[in-house]
């Protein structure tokens, strides 16, 4: 039987707005916490010793910027396989901007930085045990033996068993209070009869999205053909930072803000400023920057760093009725709106 070997694509998910309802998947729905991590799978040697490796979803390897994670490792058996999430705990918290340090450190650095902020794996799945390869058994039997490998070797942290329910009740709390917690920001669904599948996008996900505000400054393509909004709010100063870029915009939408928009003039507080493609990118961005008096009505997840969201916010409407001052602050998370 052949042996899973580094690099393996991870089975991945599709983003849904609602949980779906039974026969979505094979078999039972299986709901779990989405963590705001880094996607990795640990790999234990088999047959022979050799060294324990962390491959990311893109396939690179992370273990040297995860030494704990290889110590730690002296507690899973050989020949095993493990996909799950990275997540690190700083402050208090579990901290995506302290997970981005770790993965760019390597050396000393890296050692000081796991005393410091150190990484946990939350396991949600098993593709190899003893060498054996688990991708056409189903997940209910393949989550069954994760949990005996919790519980047969007494694993505790930096080994994390991802929790799970089939109650769409207590999920559905997840997603309303869980989410709450920095680091979770929704769920995802499997079905118990399904069997992996390398780089598919074959479970969902559904994120926690609040309905907030932000203010326009600045769009892609024209004034008068607005295709996604750059949007900010302002800071204990009172100047305008970014925090979000929109997904593109409705026909609709952006016939309506092509008759409100107006080019900046000179003093606008985005002048000069560079934007990316999107987060944790440098690729180069092109806008036009418009004057910052037009309010849009947002919905935005749950995942922020230093102020600003990651993943692109949907814009909903324009917010006549409010002033740039009605806005949250900067820094402030996805609050309701006041009307």
């Amino acid at each position: 039987m052949p042996v899973l070997r580094p690099p393996v694509e991870p089975m991945l998910a599709q983003a849904r707005d609602t949980v779906p309802g039974p026969g979505a998947l094979p078999g039972e729905l299986r709901l779990q916490p989405k963590f705001d991590g880094y996607r990795a799978l640990v790999f234990t040697p088999w047959p022979a010793p050799g060294p324990v490796l962390l491959q990311s979803r893109r396939g690179s390897f992370l273990q040297d910027r995860f030494p704990e994670l290889v110590d730690a490792a002296a507690a899973l058996p050989d020949g095993l396989v493990l996909d799950g999430e990275l997540v690190v705990w700083a402050e208090g918290r579990m901290s995506f901007e302290a997970l981005q340090r770790r993965a760019a450190s390597s050396g000393r650095t890296a050692a000081r930085l796991a005393q410091e902020a150190p990484a946990h794996f939350i396991a949600f799945d098993l593709l190899q045990a003893d060498g054996q390869m688990l991708l056409h058994v189903p997940y209910g039997e393949r989550r069954t033996r994760l949990e005996q490998l919790f519980t047969d070797r007494g694993l505790s942290a930096p080994w994390t068993l991802c929790p799970e329910t089939t109650d769409v009740a207590t999920a559905q709390e997840w997603l309303t209070s869980w989410t709450q917690v920095p680091g979770i920001e929704g769920l995802v669904i499997r079905g118990s009869g399904q069997r992996y599948l390398p780089g598919a996008r074959a479970l969902y996900k559904v994120r926690r999205r609040d309905t907030t505000e932000a203010v326009i400054g600045a769009v892609t393509g024209t004034v008068r053909g607005p295709q996604t909004l750059v949007l900010g709010r302002l800071d204990a100063e009172g100047v305008l930072r970014p925090v979000a870029r929109s997904t593109p915009l409705r026909p609709d939408a952006a016939r309506d803000l092509a008759e409100r928009l107006t080019p900046a003039g000179p003093g606008h507080p985005w002048e000069g400023a560079t934007f990316t493609t999107s987060w944790g990118l440098r690729t180069p961005l092109d806008v036009v920057l418009v004057d910052p008096v037009l309010v849009a009505e947002i919905t935005a997840d749950t995942a922020q760093e230093r102020g600003a969201w990651r993943h692109p916010v949907r814009f909903a409407r324009l917010r006549l009725d409010a002033a740039v001052t009605d806005v949250p602050p900067f820094g402030t998370g996805a609050e309701p709106t006041s009307g």
